[in-house]
This record gives structure tokens, C-alpha cells and sequence, in this order.
């Protein structure tokens, strides 16, 4: 692992945080773009089950989670078991909201939590604006006309809550560096992956002996949590918590983009100046050092 160690640490270093999240929040919906492509022939946990298997999966050859568990100290271990408890429920949670909800309003919900963790470390009057812009944008997203669904929104604001504690917690495991931090993710994905086992395996079941359906299970896995997770322990590394958390309105804008591309989900003109809203916000940030 020296030399994965060695690689991830130079290119967290040499390409700019913000890249690093950009390639995250693109993947971050369209892997699920994809996943809600296979609800229909799968299920929906079932596909959680694919998404987080395949993740655990090919990460464990690679940052061996074993060692990292059994090399950490007890309060590392609380850090990676509630890493991956989150990580579990928070999938399952928003695959059940995907599938009663348009992608943009489940986007949208999830940022309304990681507002708190942006205000918390604000410290000049330009982000105070930013953030007030990407705001403002979000909501423009939001059409209250989409909430008519009880369950459909209890799954999003679940899975708001818990991408919240996924922020505050996986920020903590990148703070050893960008290798410390996947290692660590490693880790915590073998623990989600045994929190979901019995949760998705009845309808994971239905996949198994299709190998369509398998690849594009394990498809989904790492679009959705390969890539974009290891992305955003590379962001983490570099940048200050609130920052971080700010640039996740463009979660919401992405969405956005990837259901009107992949899902026909086509934005309206409200949408598109919500979109442009989030944008101006996040070009209008400027991060403090990370400390």
C-alpha cells in the first residue's frame, strides 16, 4: 500500500481540492441515476446491497481493512464503526427516497442539513454571501408541489441527517492525510458491508445469477461509492469542514443535470436559475486555510 499511499497523497496535493469534489458530486448522482435504472428488476435494497457489496469489496484487496482495524486505537474504531453504520443506512435510506421522490427534491433535502456545518465555520462576510446565494438556489430547487409523499420524504430527511454525520465523520478520517483517509473509508465500507448483509440479500439474491444485472450492480457500486468516496477524502484532506459543506450545494445543481440527462427528469426555467444561483455561490467562496 506505500506506493497507493504515495500516489494518493501527490494527487491530493497537486490537483485543487475543488476538482477533486467536482469528479465526486458528478458521480454522486449518477451512479444513483443508474441504481434507479435497476430498482424495477432488483429492488431497491437489494441495489443498496450491490452498491455497498461491490464498494467493500474492491476496496479490500486494495487498503486491506483488516490491518487498518486492527492497528487503530479504540476511539478509531468507534470512528470507523460509525462511519460505516452511517454509510450503510444512509444508502439504503436514499435508494427508498429515489424511488418515491424526483432526484433534484432528494438532492435539495440533503443539503439542507450541511447548511448548519457551513454557518458554523464561516468567518468572512464574501462566504456569508456565498453561502446565502447557494442557499437560495436550493431552494428555488425545491417544488413543494414534489411533496406529496409522506414515506417518500421521512427516506430524505434521513438521509439528509445521516449525509450530515457522513460530513463531521468522514472529515474526521481524512484528517491523517488523503491515504489515511481511503484507508480508513476502506475500512468502514467492510463494516457497512456487514450492517447491510441481511438487510438487501433476499432481493440482492434475484441479481446474483444474472450476470447483467451483476455488472451493473457492481456498476453502481463504483460509481456511487468507489468513486466519489474516495474523491471526497482527497477534497476533505485539503479543505476546512465548513468549505467542504458549502460546496455540496452543487449536490442539488448536479442532480439536476444528471436526472434531466439520464433520467429525462427535464429541469424547468425555476430549476435552471437555481442551478445558476448555486453556481455563483460556490465560484463566490473562498476557503480558509485548512487547519
Amino acid at each position: 500500500m506505500a506506493i497507493g499511499n504515495e500516489a494518493l497523497s501527490k494527487a491530493a496535493e497537486r490537483v485543487p481540492p475543488q476538482a477533486w469534489f467536482g469528479v465526486s458530486a458528478l458521480f454522486h448522482y449518477l451512479g444513483p441515476s443508474f441504481a434507479v435504472l435497476l430498482f424495477p428488476a432488483v429492488g431497491v435494497l437489494g441495489v443498496a446491497w450491490l452498491r455497498i457489496a461491490s464498494a467493500a469489496l474492491i476496496f479490500a484487496p486494495w487498503t486491506k481493512p483488516w490491518r487498518t482495524w486492527r492497528r487503530a486505537d479504540g476511539r478509531t474504531r468507534w470512528l470507523l464503526v460509525g462511519l460505516g453504520v452511517c454509510l450503510a443506512v444512509m444508502n439504503c435510506a436514499f435508494y427508498l427516497a429515489l424511488d418515491r421522490l424526483p432526484m433534484s427534491l432528494v438532492a435539495a433535502i440533503e443539503f439542507v442539513g450541511t447548511i448548519a456545518v457551513a454557518l458554523y465555520g464561516l468567518r468572512t462576510g464574501r462566504n456569508l454571501l456565498a453561502l446565502l446565494l447557494a442557499v437560495g438556489g436550493v431552494f428555488i430547487l425545491i417544488d413543494v408541489t414534489w411533496a406529496s409523499d409522506p414515506l417518500g420524504l421521512f427516506w430524505a430527511f434521513l438521509n439528509g441527517a445521516l449525509f450530515v454525520g457522513y460530513i463531521l465523520l468522514g472529515h474526521r478520517a481524512a484528517q491523517d492525510g488523503a491515504s489515511g483517509g481511503v484507508e480508513r473509508l476502506g475500512a468502514a465500507m467492510a463494516i457497512a458491508f456487514l450492517f447491510v448483509m441481511p438487510i438487501g440479500i433476499a432481493e440482492a439474491l434475484r441479481a446474483l445469477t444474472v450476470p447483467e444485472l451483476l455488472l451493473a450492480g457492481i456498476g453502481v457500486g463504483i460509481c456511487s461509492s468507489v468513486i466519489p468516496y474516495i474523491c471526497d477524502q482527497l477534497a476533505m484532506s485539503r479543505l476546512p469542514r465548513a468549505s467542504f459543506a458549502l460546496l455540496l450545494a452543487l449536490l442539488p445543481a448536479t442532480a439536476t443535470i444528471v436526472g434531466a440527462v439520464v433520467l429525462a427528469q427535464i429541469p424547468t426555467l425555476r430549476d435552471l436559475i437555481g442551478v445558476a444561483l448555486v453556481m455563483a455561490g460556490v465560484a463566490l467562496h473562498k476557503p480558509a486555510p485548512a487547519r
